[in-house]
């Protein structure tokens, strides 16, 4: 999980500035020079320089001065059972099942109550998520140039750097917020709960958050959203559900973008759709193409039938 990949080693930040992540639990702490904040995770200093240093013969850097030597004077790493500290490691791995424990339930603690005021607001949500390149950005700008008529919408991007999707969110008039999470690899339901408040009202409308591209932390992590939409493209193939099944799993709709390229990359679509009732028997399947606009208006036809059986239950629930 994302303890390992390195995620949190920077506070998450928006256009208008930084603001710091709310979970302490990411085991790391903020400091402020010179009045920016700043937060690192903790690690050993030795395994840092380790990692860090490129000797100059080469060789891997190892603290244990008594290995043995390899040809030319290099210094070959001990890999024996007895170099190893089996205890270390079992009472490290158990302390890390924990951290995690404690941060998926902080964080479905929050994803929660962003549920709830979604609610409240009459507000449909759905967690876009893919691998980089799958064309989710160029497809909800399709999407939206359709929903905004009929709609009130809005936009949560989530990116390590830059600003550039939710500019080209913004040029088609559609209000968007920027999460960049730097080392970050998912959005989580304090960034989510912190940028919908900065969102102009949209009560009664939808809301779009473009996850950050990854196929495995995102599927961990619920931020207050009605359902997630799983985007993948011809050029990732068939067995892209197999490989990344918690996400698949996870998602109640799968569009399986860039159509327009299946005779060129040998894409089957059968086969794909196959492969994803496996691993989640009850998900839709739409196909599209971005660039064409193939699909994209049953796509939208599909947002708003999900729009309007949210709005009955919402009417239901209030009577």
């Amino acid at each position: 999980m994302c303890i390992e990949c390195g995620c949190g080693e920077r506070a998450p930040t928006t256009e208008s500035g930084r603001y710091p992540r709310a979970t302490a639990d990411h085991h790391h702490h903020a400091h402020s020079h010179y009045d920016v904040e700043r937060d690192h995770v903790h690690g050993s200093q030795d395994e840092h320089r380790c990692h860090r240093r490129r000797s100059r013969d080469s060789h891997v850097c190892r603290h244990d001065h008594g290995a043995r030597q390899a040809h030319g004077g290099q210094r070959r790493a001990d890999c024996s059972p007895e170099a190893a500290d089996l205890t270390l490691a079992r009472t490290s791995g158990e302390r890390v099942i924990q951290i995690e424990r404690d941060i998926l339930a902080k964080n479905d603690r929050i994803a929660a109550e962003n549920r709830a005021r979604f609610l409240t607001d009459g507000l449909l949500v759905f967690n876009l998520v893919s691998s980089p390149g799958a064309g989710k950005t160029s497809l909800l700008v399709r999407a939206l140039a359709e929903l905004k008529r009929t709609h009130l919408v809005g936009v949560i991007e989530g990116d390590q750097q830059t600003s550039n999707d939710a500019e080209r969110i913004r040029a088609t008039g559609v209000p968007a917020i920027q999460i960049n999470t730097g080392k970050g690899c998912h959005l989580d339901a304090e960034m989510v709960r912190r940028a919908y408040r900065r969102l102009p009202p949209l009560k009664h409308g939808i809301l779009f958050i473009e996850n950050v591209g990854n196929l495995v932390c995102p599927a961990a992590f619920d931020l207050g959203e009605a359902c997630k939409i799983v985007i993948f493209s011809t050029p990732e193939g068939e067995d892209k559900p197999l490989k990344y099944p918690d996400m698949f799993a996870a998602s109640s709709l799968m569009v399986i973008n860039k159509v327009d390229l299946e005779p060129m990359v040998d894409f089957d679509r059968q086969q794909a759709t196959e492969y994803v009732r496996r691993i989640n028997p009850k998900i839709e399947v739409m196909s599209v193409s971005a660039r064409s606009g193939e699909g994209v208006a049953d796509l939208c036809a599909w947002i708003r039938r999900q729009a309007a059986h949210g709005r009955d239950l919402a009417e239901g629930t209030a009577r």
